[in-house]
């Protein structure tokens, strides 16, 4: 914003040419448009469509199923175009997929925004006319009032009684006083700038003429809002862990086509055979709905964090909330309520209560109305509002008494009285003069004992110790008006009434949601523009600030190195008075020590933060447009427990994907080793069919992958310790457990291929042995599914019917496969021949072996858990 603090108006007004009284001349405002530029802030302009869909499909996994589609085509000569044509048809649906939800997503942001402050009314050569804010220039002469949003930063030139919410911009809860005449030390913090007015903060009362000094991106919001232009956030926890699993399978996958082709070269195997083979080896290697599942299951969260209240802009950042080791909150709007609130009254006579309440709503701008419900309505100056309210709490009604008492007079708030007062008739006759201001100001003008001015004092000095912002009311009556009506004249002789201290206090439900935070393993982290006192003692309040916590100023972080912040992040729970670029450094300071980082904010500080934190998420109805569109993450209902939900959606959704993952890499192991064990042993026919491989990947086994997707949220995630966000998607244990499961599944099928030529049946050996193989396959795969659901619970722990979507998918995966098995038009599809009863028998004893194995399994490790009394993985977080 310049050094425009420092300079007198009169200087500010010569450095811009302009003229006070009447403004830049039309012409010379055109030429300055032209020169600066609209006052309006850039934005990131979204990559096209073409770019997006470009994104989805540079998957390697992906990258190698085109590749096989491909080589289908070209080996068979365009012949067999069904395998091609599926392969293209699973990648572009999975494309689809995603960027629908990514717009939908962004339908509903667009939904939330508002228009901002469209006109503005500025003095151009002599005349006050309306012109749109976009078109404001530098030097131009704007006036404000009560209710305006301020359109450009600007220096005051004159004013009376201007208060501005700047709560958006530096975290300050309590409007502030505003004052053309002060002169300023250069390094005076932007919150304490009270001869400035700042774009996008709000005037709660008073008027003033200024001097426009930035436009756009110059302004102390186009400042925030350049640091989030340009540059995408990193990849999300689970993105990491998904490209390696796409990295390693397409590794794979080229690998042991590679063996295959040496090994068909030795055996002479004709070239055109192993092209279909490797098309074979690939569509087994690679499993083809784990993206399309991945995206489901991450769209199903989202939309069931719609209903709880937030609206996931980027699908995957809904799961990396579920590795959140650190939330850093905002405290005004965010903790609390945004909503200045009476919360402690000291009378030195009790029986004046009403007289003090009286004073409180009379010497008063704010506006009293009622909704249909009967509830009183108030706007105005926060401070103003939270004295209507209380007396309204109390049964005094402003509007009324404005009625009996109506205004006669009245001497304006003002930065150097520090007070302001009211002139009212008397219903005995004669005048009342009601005032309320800073307590030390107004009690040095009552007339009071020694005893009664300390009690007062000492009173004062409490509620400021509890951080309350602290108001006096006082009265006089006068029996005639003085010839001249001032300060002087009236505001002397006082009787005074009593305190009122207020405070911007927490939400109902944000206690409750931290002490979840500290259960669940996360840190809370309170960061502000407010002041340290304010920002301690609703700290305290909500239990983010314990024993043993430090608390850092801005002017505390500007001394430390952040080599050392880094080094101590983790000592402090509260930063007070900060800029937007200390909250980068804090979030970026708990990033270097590992944590994955979790922003909340509403205003228009919070914006950079929000876009460096790993998820970023900003107040839907109260947050700026700034702040929204810098987030990953905008909760509706502006309830911070709405982020506690959410990290416990996403560890359940993450937990649900890894089940998936399990199940369709250990199926996709077993129809590797099929293939590969078969081109090996040099099998006469491969014992499954490329179309037949993906049938089972997209259908048969899609949708118990999709059913694993929505099981129910395990007891006690809320109480496990958030997981590393650089931890393997397996650990060690978990792998070999997916490869002998995925051995065993694979072993059974080439078991059930061997049976087809030794059982009779009604189908020639070799048709026979291939149907036994795929039904074997698709029936094992199905009933594993059911043991996925638990790592260590038994199916019966878990209840068989406790996922009625598994029990659906399993039904229709069965259906469909009898329907591929027996019915004559898609027997010729599939290649599938009829099978006798003992061969079904036999299909479905192999079949069901992997689920009995399984369970022994996880009832052998359980019972070594008891006898060692060590946890399991899950229990513990690591997974």
């Amino acid at each position: 914003m310049g050094e425009w603090h420092q300079k007198s108006a009169e200087a500010v007004l010569r450095e811009l040419e302009s003229d006070g009284k009447r403004g830049l001349t039309p012409g010379e405002a055109g030429r300055r448009l032209g020169r600066y530029g609209k006052n309006r802030l850039e934005q990131s302009k979204p990559p096209n469509w073409l770019l997006r869909l470009l994104g989805q499909l540079k998957d390697p996994m992906v990258l190698v199923l085109l590749g096989a589609a491909v080589l289908s085509l070209g080996a068979s000569g365009g012949r067999d175009w069904l395998d091609a044509v599926i392969i293209l048809v699973i990648v572009a649906a999975n494309a689809g997929i995603s960027l629908s939800q990514e717009d939908s997503a962004q339908r509903a942001l667009e939904a939330l925004r508002k228009l901002s402050a469209p006109l503005a009314r500025v003095i151009r050569g002599g005349e006050l006319l309306r012109v749109a804010a976009e078109d404001l220039v530098p030097g131009d002469v704007i006036e404000l009032e009560a209710g305006d949003l301020v359109p450009a930063d600007a220096r005051i030139l004159s004013g009376a009684g201007l208060r501005c919410d700047e709560s958006a911009m530096t975290g300050e809860s309590a409007p502030v006083s505003k004052e053309a005449e002060a002169l300023l030390d250069p390094d005076t913090p932007l919150a304490e700038r009270r001869n400035l007015v700042l774009s996008a903060t709000v005037v709660t009362a008073g008027r003033a003429r200024c001097v426009v000094t930035a436009t756009g991106m110059d302004t102390e919001v186009g400042r925030i809002a350049g640091m989030l232009l340009g540059g995408e956030g990193g990849e999300t926890p689970l993105q990491a862990r998904m490209g390696e699993v796409s990295r390693t399978l397409s590794f794979l996958c080229l690998c042991l086509c590679a063996v295959m082709f040496g090994i068909g070269a030795l055996l002479h195997r004709d070239l055109l055979e192993l092209f279909l083979t490797a098309v074979s080896l690939a569509v087994a290697a690679i499993p083809e709905g784990l993206p399309a599942v991945v995206t489901i299951v991450l769209a199903l969260g989202v939309q069931r964090m719609v209903k709880r209240g937030a609206i996931i802009k980027r699908l995957p950042a809904v799961e990396t909330l579920g590795c959140a080791g650190v939330i850093c909150s905002d405290k005004t709007g965010t903790l609390t309520q945004n909503k200045m609130t009476v919360t402690r009254v000291w009378l030195p006579r009790p029986e004046r209560k009403e007289l003090a309440l009286t004073a409180a709503a009379l010497c008063n701008d704010a506006r009293l109305r009622y909704d249909g419900r009967g509830g009183p309505v108030c706007t105005g100056d926060p401070t103003e509002v939270a004295l209507v309210e209380l007396a309204a709490r109390e049964g005094v009604d402003k509007n009324e008494l404005e009625q009996r008492f109506p205004r006669r007079g009245e001497l304006p708030f003002d930065a150097q009285r520090k007070r302001m007062s009211t002139l009212h008739p008397r219903k005995e006759g004669g005048f009342r003069l009601m005032v309320k201001g800073a307590p030390d100001v107004l009690l040095n003008l009552c007339r009071m004992d020694p005893a009664a001015r300390r009690a007062a004092q000492e009173a004062n000095e409490a509620m400021a110790d509890q951080a309350l912002r602290v108001l006096g009311v006082a009265y006089r009556d006068l029996e005639f008006l003085p010839k001249t009506l001032s300060a002087e004249t009236l505001e002397q002789g006082l009787t005074f009434l009593g305190l009122m201290g207020m405070m911007d206090p927490p939400r109902p439900q944000v206690r409750e949601a931290v002490e979840q935070c500290f259960a669940a393993g996360i840190r809370p982290v309170m960061i502000t523009g407010d002041h340290k006192l304010t920002a301690l003692a609703v700290a305290r309040e909500l239990e983010i600030f314990r024993p043993g916590d430090l608390a850092l100023t801005g002017e505390d972080l500007d001394f430390l190195p952040q080599e050392v912040l880094e080094e101590d992040v983790e000592r402090f729970s509260v930063y007070a008075r900060v800029t937007p670029e200390h909250k980068m450094r804090i979030v970026r300071a708990w990033q270097a020590r590992g944590k994955v980082v979790a922003m909340t904010g509403d205003g228009v500080n919070d914006a950079p933060a929000l876009k460096a934190a790993d998820i970023g998420c900003a107040m839907g109805a109260a947050g700026t447009d700034v702040a929204k569109g810098a987030a990953d993450l905008i909760l509706t209902d502006d309830d911070f427990s709405t982020i506690v939900r959410a990290v416990e959606e996403g560890r359940g959704i993450y937990a649900n994907i890894r089940k998936a993952i399990h199940y369709l890499l250990s199926c996709n192991i077993g129809e590797i080793l099929c293939i590969f064990l078969a081109t090996v042993w040099n099998f006469a026919q491969m014992p499954l069919l490329p179309v037949q491989l993906l049938w089972l990947n997209l259908v048969t086994d899609s949708l118990p992958a999709l059913a694993l997707g929505v099981e129910p949220v395990e007891e006690g995630i809320m109480t496990r310790p958030p997981r590393e966000a650089r931890a393997p998607l397996f650990d060690r244990a978990f792998s070999l457990r997916l490869l002998w499961q995925g051995a065993m599944v694979g072993l059974l099928t080439l078991g059930a291929y061997g049976l087809g030529y030794l059982l009779p049946g009604p189908a020639e050996p070799g048709a026979a042995a291939n149907t036994m193989a795929f039904a074997a396959l698709t029936f094992s795969q199905l009933f594993h599914a059911f043991d996925v659901r638990s790592e260590d619970r038994s199916l019966f722990q878990i209840g068989l019917f406790s996922n009625p979507a598994m029990n659906r998918a399993f039904l229709a995966g069965a259906a469909m496969q009898l329907s591929v098995l027996c019915l004559p038009p898609l027997q010729m599809v599939f290649q599938t021949a009829p099978l006798s009863p003992r061969q079904w028998l036999s299909v479905l004893a192999l079949a069901a072996a992997p689920l009995l194995v399984c369970e022994g399994e996880k009832a052998l490790r359980r019972l070594r858990r008891r006898r060692t009394g060590s946890k399991s993985p899950a229990a513990t977080g690591r997974n």
